[in-house]
C-alpha cells in the first residue's frame, strides 16, 4: 500500500509551519503601533517537531479533561515553538515590533514557503508521471 505522507516526507508539515509563521509575522506587523505589544516568532525546528516532522520527540498526553493540551498556542502552535522576539531598540510604549525586522522575516519566510511548494509540486508531478506512465 502506498503512503502519501511517507512519500512527501516532512515537507507537508513544513508547509503548515511556514503558513503559521506567516500569520504570526503578519500579526506582529498589524500590531506595530499597539502599546505593550510583544512581537513573537516561531522556533521552526521545535514547531516542525511538534507537527510530527523529523526529530519529533516526546508526545504530550492529557490524563483529564481539564488539563492543558499538547498544543498550547491558540493557533495550533506549541508553546515550546512560540518565542518572544528580542527587540533591537525597544520603544518607549513597550512595543517590541521592529517593522524592518518583521518585513525581512516575512520575506524570508515567503521565499522558503515558495521553495517548499515547488518541491512538493515536483514530487506530486513525479507521482502523476508514475501513475499515468507518461
Amino acid at each position: 500500500m502506498f503512503n502519501l505522507d511517507a512519500h512527501l516526507g516532512v515537507h507537508a508539515d513544513a508547509l503548515k509551519v511556514r503558513s503559521q509563521r506567516a500569520e504570526l509575522i503578519a500579526r506582529n506587523l498589524a500590531n506595530a503601533d499597539t502599546p505593550n505589544f510583544k512581537a513573537r516568532d516561531l522556533d521552526f525546528r521545535a514547531a516542525l517537531g511538534a507537527a510530527g516532522g523529523a526529530g519529533s520527540g516526546v508526545q504530550l498526553a492529557t490524563t483529564a479533561a481539564g488539563h492543558i493540551g499538547a498544543r498550547g498556542g491558540a493557533d495550533g502552535v506549541s508553546d515550546a515553538a512560540l518565542k518572544y522576539r528580542a527587540p533591537l531598540a525597544p520603544s518607549l510604549d513597550g512595543n517590541t515590533v521592529d517593522v524592518q525586522v518583521e518585513q525581512a522575516a516575512f520575506a524570508e519566510n515567503a521565499v522558503r514557503y515558495q521553495a517548499t511548494l515547488t518541491f512538493l509540486n515536483s514530487r506530486l508531478r513525479g507521482l502523476m508521471t508514475a501513475i499515468t506512465g507518461q
